[in-house]
């Protein structure tokens, strides 16, 4: 074990504790290797699902099937934020000990070991596969040369591109290729700043200038935090925010860029709730500086933007609490206004943030982008489905997802659909203002 290791353990859980999803930490292409095969295929369908299992499985079994000529081009696929697993690496024959996401660590208490600190052991330990690995399989299949890039996501963009930006430097093939997913396309955007040779780069639902979601993290009220305090019975997910989310650099800088956030400069924390999870000021002034150190878009460019999905698209401070404006006019996490990037050729999709790397005709458009630089798969237009639209506060969000919940004596099928639901905001109901005019089309 390493020296840093044992500051990392919980008291409770021994340093060579193995849970479930420690076992379950094989790599992007063991797994193909399974699924093509039909080896441990329990353990893989417990994980997946049955239907995603059957779906992955045909994936890998065309992708198998389909030679890799020497001069494919090579795709990195970027994920976004919380898209690769993060946790401490051990010697084998352990496996890696998986922090993020693994429920029966969180349960023990041991997310707060995701807090960053110098020399904390914590390294990006592979992509979250049911997110990515369908998108991997459709590119290979299309005679590709995808690979992962996974990454610490708690760290800061600019320096996460740094990172891509030397590995991109090291690739020998002919052809590279991007294809990135929300905060993964900023990053992509970082290291091209630093002029490294790619083609192509897609980006996917990234939120180039900002999104509202972060500032929920912030704040203990995102889906995402407030379910997986769920599972763990001492703390809350305000707890989590003030003591473990507020610490990664990364949110900061996902926040809505001024002019995009309804007149409040989130930069500043004065003009954040004085109750409640706080942001550090001394992370929000960082986080300012960084559209400067992202690449403009050129014609190596194309967005994918998703649409008609219920999005935060507005905040306003209200009574020392933050009020969210709810519309359709997004992809579920990020605004569509705020995916568009000026000088980039632009898609439609009414896929949702989550689904964008796992929507076949998604993925097919990108293989379409990736060989030609466009698709006759998505539409360059839209029109909004709707000017229905709902609000809803800090103060009503805190009251969602407040019962614990017991991992041990959840059924494999409910914890599958427990962690593959994470980012499933609360039902609203949405209407259309009165008198409200019309919206032009986009």
């Amino acid at each position: 074990m390493a020296p840093s290791e044992s500051l990392l353990i919980n008291s409770d859980v021994p340093a060579d504790y193995i849970s479930p999803y420690d076992r379950l930490s094989w790599s992007d292409r063991e797994v193909e290797q399974l699924l093509a095969t039909g080896l441990h295929r329990r353990e893989l369908v417990s994980y997946f699902g049955e239907s995603e299992y059957r779906e992955l499985a045909r994936l890998a079994r065309a992708a198998g099937s389909t030679p890799t000529a020497s001069d494919a081009p090579r795709v990195f696929i970027v994920p976004g934020i919380m898209g690769s697993q993060l946790g401490l690496a051990r010697r084998a024959p352990l496996p890696h000990d998986i922090l993020w996401l693994d429920p029966t660590d969180i349960a023990a208490g041991r997310l707060q070991c995701l807090k960053p600190a110098p020399g904390d052991g914590v390294v990006s330990l592979g992509v979250v596969l049911y997110t990515y690995l369908r998108l991997k399989l459709h590119l290979q299949a299309a005679g590709f040369d995808p690979v992962f890039h996974d990454y610490d996501w708690r760290l800061g963009v600019d320096v996460l591109g740094d990172a891509l930006a030397e590995r991109l430097s090291l690739e020998r093939a002919k052809h590279v290729m991007l294809v990135a997913h929300s905060m993964g396309g900023l990053v992509s955007r970082a290291a091209l700043a630093r002029n490294p040779h790619v083609e192509r780069i897609v980006l996917l639902g990234t939120p180039n200038f900002g999104s509202f979601a972060p500032v929920q993290a912030l704040r203990g009220t995102y889906a995402v935090v407030r379910k997986i305090a769920r599972l763990n019975h001492e703390h809350s997910a305000e707890w989590l925010a003030e003591k473990v989310f507020n610490a990664f650099p990364s949110l900061y800088q996902l926040l809505p860029a001024r002019g995009h956030s309804a007149g409040l400069d989130l930069f500043d924390a004065r003009e954040w709730p004085a109750s409640g999870p706080r942001p550090r000021a001394n992370l929000l002034d960082a986080a300012r500086s960084l559209a400067a150190a992202l690449a403009p878009a050129d014609e190596r460019f194309v967005v994918i933007a998703g649409v008609n999905q219920e999005t935060v698209t507005a905040v306003e401070l209200r009574r020392d609490d933050f009020v969210y404006t709810i519309t359709r006019d997004g992809d579920g996490t990020v605004p569509t206004a705020n995916a568009l990037l000026p000088g980039a050729r632009t898609y439609f999709t009414a896929a949702a943030h989550s689904e964008l790397t796992r929507d076949s005709r998604v993925a097919r458009a990108v293989a379409d982008i990736l060989r030609t630089g466009k698709t006759r798969r998505l539409p360059t237009r839209w029109m909004r489905a709707s000017e229905a639209e709902s609000r809803i506060s800090d103060r009503q969000l805190r009251r969602t997802q407040r019962t614990k919940v017991k991992w041990t004596t959840l059924s494999p099928e409910a914890r599958r659909i427990f962690l593959q639901s994470l980012n499933e905001p609360p039902a609203l109901k949405l209407r259309v203002p009165a008198r409200r005019a019309r919206r032009p089309r986009h």
